[in-house]
């Protein structure tokens, strides 16, 4: 019991086969088995998203109710899965220690809902779809595309002038945007002078919000602290953003109260 503990202790780890502290303390904690993907599980949540879809269709009002659901589950719900899938990144969808199928499902579910919504949005501003163009890291065979990403999603050309547009969805009756998203935001409107707005879809409530993120001020209200979210700082949407209840016709642009 003379030797040095700490020479002791490498010494008994490489004896049983380890030469990095780390790679004992993987195996031991079992961190490298690698847990099977339920493709079940997967199909089902995959008829979720499309479910969710059909009952929103269901109840929208014919400015933006769409006739091609069939397609639109094939074009947007199931090649995107299947472009994930041969790109073998289910297994390393992990944010935060949750499955892959868990974080496929989030991830699947909000890019499906902006889908779906990204022709009444070319209604709303009064734009021709082919003017609404995708500027978001989503790439389906790079991981980087399930990790946060400040940068917003689409690109909008009204009036000779560029728009950035955040499209987020909410599920839960929760109806947060993120610190780092307002940052970005500030910092292009800084660099470029091009505004960035956050269309925030609330499917739990059945209504949508749009909030100018280059104008929150950091002393704002609204910014608050959430400790189910890792204790992350969140701008919480305030029931005033919200112009457009699902269950109504399209709001105008200048329903909207953008400063552009």
């Amino acid at each position: 019991m003379s030797e040095n503990p700490a020479q002791y202790f490498k010494k008994y780890r490489s004896s049983i086969g380890f030469l990095s502290q780390n790679d004992a303390k993987q195996y031991l904690a079992g961190k490298d088995v690698t847990p099977a993907i339920d493709f079940n599980y997967i199909n089902g949540l995959n008829k979720r998203i499309e479910g969710i879809i059909g009952k929103i269709n269901a109840v929208a009002d014919s400015s933006y109710k769409r006739s091609d659901l069939s397609k639109f589950a094939e074009d947007f719900i199931c090649t995107p899965y299947n472009i994930i899938k041969s790109s073998g990144l289910l297994p390393r969808l992990n944010n935060q220690g949750r499955r892959p199928e868990s974080v496929l499902f989030s991830w699947l579910r909000g890019y499906t809902v902006a889908e779906y919504f990204t022709p009444a949005f070319s209604k709303i501003f009064d734009v021709k779809l082919s003017s609404i163009t995708q500027i978001g890291d989503d790439d389906l065979r790079s991981i980087e595309t399930f990790r946060r990403s400040p940068k917003a999603d689409l690109e909008i050309e009204k009036n000779g002038k560029l728009l950035r547009v955040e499209v987020q969805s909410g599920f839960q009756g929760v109806n947060d945007i993120k610190e780092h998203k307002v940052r970005e935001a500030r910092r292009v409107y800084e660099d470029t002078q091009c505004r960035t707005i956050c269309i925030h879809i609330d499917l739990f409530n059945g209504q949508v919000a749009v909030v100018q993120l280059d104008t929150i001020q950091g002393n704002d209200v609204n910014w608050v602290t959430r400790q189910q979210m890792e204790g992350q700082t969140v701008f919480s949407i305030d029931q005033n953003y919200f112009k457009w209840h699902l269950l109504d016709e399209l709001p105008s642009f200048a329903d909207l109260e953008l400063e552009l």
